[in-house]
């Protein structure tokens, strides 16, 4: 039946192949599968006879009889059954089917008296049914897996050949539905074929239409195609030499571009060179002119307060003798009065000619700072001597009204100075320039005429700044001066 079954399928493949050879291999279909019904109505002998062995069974028929022995252990006492089967006898009878199915037919395989005893409850419940399959003459329109699975417990005589009907009859069943579905299957394939093949006539005679026209325009396109790349080749041809010429030009404009930038460039080099050296020029010049001015003007406050001094020194009354007098005075035999005319001669240190010096009109002090302050007060640390020494030319300021500048080396200077005081400059040697080059550059940059005054004992900045108009004197002058303060 297998075979008829694979060729039955064979030749309905070749019904879907269009034509009389289609059509003969679908009448030879039919005509194989109508064989085959007339087999199925007559089934064939089974092999085995009664006298063999545990059969195997299809698996519904197993199925079956699992579930007929679990619904049957319902009647038989705990006690009585296989030590195996107590403890699933407790559960109903689908659970039993369902979790110790191969249990159940492991012991009705092996176990005859277990066996037997379930069968007799199972064809008591079956009734009519069962008693036929006791008698093997089971009705015609009785369920083959019931009648199996019954005749398989009970085992009466000849129940091989009841098993084997069974099974025989579930096969064609098996069988025939499947032809069955895959006829089904066939014909829908067959039809649908059919409709494929009349769509498919519809849409060739479309695209034949549609092919012609197409043909017919496609010689129209290909005939304006011509054309068009005939007028193509000569726009290119004259696109092609106005970029010819139009090349030629833009590298005459980019050389005369690159030319004239260059000779821009060069002018601003040249304007910014020029620029750069008339800037430079007019600030040497602003910075003479700012010299000179304040040179000029210190000379002129130097004279003019120096002859408001005189006058007020002076203070002349109106003479009332003529020059002759005083020449006829002197000429006169009078006796000297010894010691008249003579100053008191000062000393180096003596504070006295520090304030002297000091009461002249715009003096400026310049102070050796480090100077000072090691001899004075040395024993203090660097911060204070500063403190000390700049508080003490505040109050020395404030009494003369003079310009002081106070001068240290600035290797050891200290940021977060506090204030300097009113009338008082502090300043710090740059790195690698000592107090002293600083000093003879502040006395350099006075005017003539104006006093400077400079405290130092370093014999080296006196007579440097000596030798520029400046007044020198040593550092006790002042020590003893702020002293006195």
């Amino acid at each position: 039946m297998k075979d008829a079954i694979i060729s039955i399928l064979s030749a309905v493949s070749l019904c879907f192949s269009p034509g009389v050879e289609g059509i003969a291999s679908c009448d030879a279909t039919l005509d194989t599968m109508s064989v085959l019904e007339s087999a199925a109505e007559r089934p064939d002998q089974p092999e085995s006879s009664c006298g063999a062995g545990e059969p195997l069974l299809p698996e519904s028929v197993r199925q079956r009889v699992i579930a007929l022995a679990s619904a049957a252990m319902s009647g038989i006492p705990g006690d009585e059954l296989p030590t195996p089967l107590r403890r699933i006898a407790k559960f109903t009878p689908a659970r039993r089917a369902k979790l110790g199915g191969a249990m159940i037919a492991a012991q009705l395989s092996g176990n005859a008296l277990l066996r037997q005893r379930l069968a007799n409850h199972a064809v008591a419940e079956a009734g009519d049914l069962g008693e036929a399959v006791l008698a093997c003459a089971p009705p015609a329109a009785s369920d083959p897996v019931e009648v199996a699975a019954l005749a398989y417990l009970a085992r009466p005589d000849g129940w091989h050949e009841l098993l084997s009907a069974a099974t025989e009859a579930l096969r064609v069943d098996s069988t025939g539905a499947e032809v069955t579905e895959r006829f089904r299957v066939l014909e829908q394939r067959l039809s649908r074929a059919e409709h494929e093949r009349a769509v498919a006539r519809v849409e060739a005679d479309k695209l034949r239409d549609e092919l012609a026209r197409l043909r017919d325009e496609a010689a129209s396109v290909r005939d304006e195609a011509r054309s068009a790349a005939k007028a193509l080749r000569d726009s290119q041809a004259g696109h092609k030499r106005a970029a010819e010429l139009l090349a030629i030009e833009k590298g005459r404009a980019a050389r005369a571009v690159a030319d004239r930038d260059a000779e821009i460039r060069r002018l601003k080099a040249k304007l910014a060179e020029a620029e750069c050296v008339a800037g430079a020029a007019r600030q040497t010049a602003k910075d003479a002119r700012a010299v000179d001015d304040a040179r000029l003007w210190l000379l002129l406050e130097t004279i003019t307060r120096a002859s408001a001094g005189l006058r007020r020194e002076l203070a002349l009354d109106p003479v009332d003798r003529l020059p002759a007098d005083f020449v006829a005075d002197t000429s006169a035999d009078r006796p000297e009065i010894a010691g008249a005319g003579k100053a008191r001669a000062l000393s180096a240190d003596d504070p006295e000619r520090l304030d002297r010096l000091l009461a002249l009109p715009q003096a400026h002090l310049v102070v050796d700072g480090y100077n000072v302050t090691k001899r004075g007060f040395g024993e203090m640390s660097l911060e204070h001597q500063r403190r000390r020494l700049v508080a003490g030319l505040g109050g020395l300021a404030a009494q003369t009204q003079a310009e002081v500048t106070v001068v240290f080396d600035g290797a050891e200077r200290v940021l977060g100075l506090p204030p300097s005081p009113r009338g008082v400059r502090v300043l710090f040697s740059r790195k690698g320039q000592t107090a002293d080059d600083l000093i003879r550059r502040l006395v350099r940059a006075e005017p003539e005429g104006r006093p400077v005054i400079v405290v130092s004992s370093d014999r080296e900045v006196a007579d440097g700044v000596r030798r520029h108009g400046a007044y020198p004197l040593v550092s006790d002058a002042l020590l003893r001066r702020l002293a006195r303060a």
